[in-house]
């Protein structure tokens, strides 16, 4: 595992968007997995203003994300998918028949699931897969529990996250209650991961995953056993490891 520190967000999404055009460059058909949030938007605004300059071609790249909402369609302005398209997609030169997103509106959550993992193998595998990290330490939707989740699977999200995501919507009947996201054995099956963290509300979540024991009450804890791991974080989502002594 290699860890980099930057001074800032500004400075994170920077480096991280530094490694990922890197990967784009030395394999042009890359397959790379995206996540979404409020994290890697300033990695994908650099992504594009590369693009924009010329140093970066997605012409062959193919994406897969790691979730979205049960229940809501690609236009809706909340569903992963209306992310990915308006933070990325619509802004380079991207084929969007190769950018997966699991399907919200398919009803039969078993069907969903099936269907995400035969993409998964079907473009190859993953070689470089991004990820955030939840204050608690998820990944993806992969919430604290008894056990890894292994492949794509629905879960049932949070009283927290649902209040949380309220806002968004005009009643609380509208907001999704479910989602489909892939599994740790999805993600720990990518060949490279790509973590980045900011903020000092992720920094007892970032020492854990990193430090502390291997356990499904920190899903995050798992990526301890992946061979290629490239951790950037901030100053800030640092501090406790740097108090630790351990960076």
């Amino acid at each position: 595992m290699i860890i980099y520190a930057g001074k800032d967000y500004y400075d994170v999404s920077r480096k991280a968007a530094n490694i990922m055009s890197a990967q784009i460059i030395m394999k042009p058909r890359t397959v790379l997995g995206l996540a979404t949030g409020s994290t890697p938007v300033g990695m994908y605004r650099q992504l594009i203003e590369w693009y924009e300059k010329g140093d970066l071609d997605f012409s062959q790249v193919t994406t897969v994300n790691l979730d979205e909402y049960k229940g809501l369609s690609g236009n809706n302005n909340q569903s992963y998918r209306y992310f990915m398209n308006t933070n990325l997609f619509d802004h380079i030169n991207i084929d969007k028949s190769r950018t997966y997103v699991p399907n919200g509106l398919e009803e039969d959550s078993r069907k969903a699931c099936e269907d995400y993992n035969k993409i998964i193998r079907s473009v190859g595998g993953i070689d470089m897969q991004l990820l955030g990290i939840g204050g608690n330490g998820h990944i993806g939707f992969n919430e604290p529990g008894e056990a890894f989740e292994k492949e794509t699977h629905c879960v049932d999200l949070t009283e927290s996250t649902i209040k949380a995501n309220a806002r968004f919507f005009a009643s609380m009947d509208e907001v999704p209650k479910q989602a489909y996201t892939m599994g740790i054995k999805n993600i720990m099956s990518a060949k490279k991961i790509l973590l980045i963290a900011a903020g000092s509300a992720k920094a007892d979540a970032l020492y854990k995953s990193l430090y502390g024991p291997i356990t499904p009450n920190v899903p995050a804890s798992i990526l301890q056993l992946h061979q290629d791991v490239t951790v950037v974080a901030d100053e800030e989502s640092l501090s406790l490891i740097r108090e630790k002594g351990l960076l």
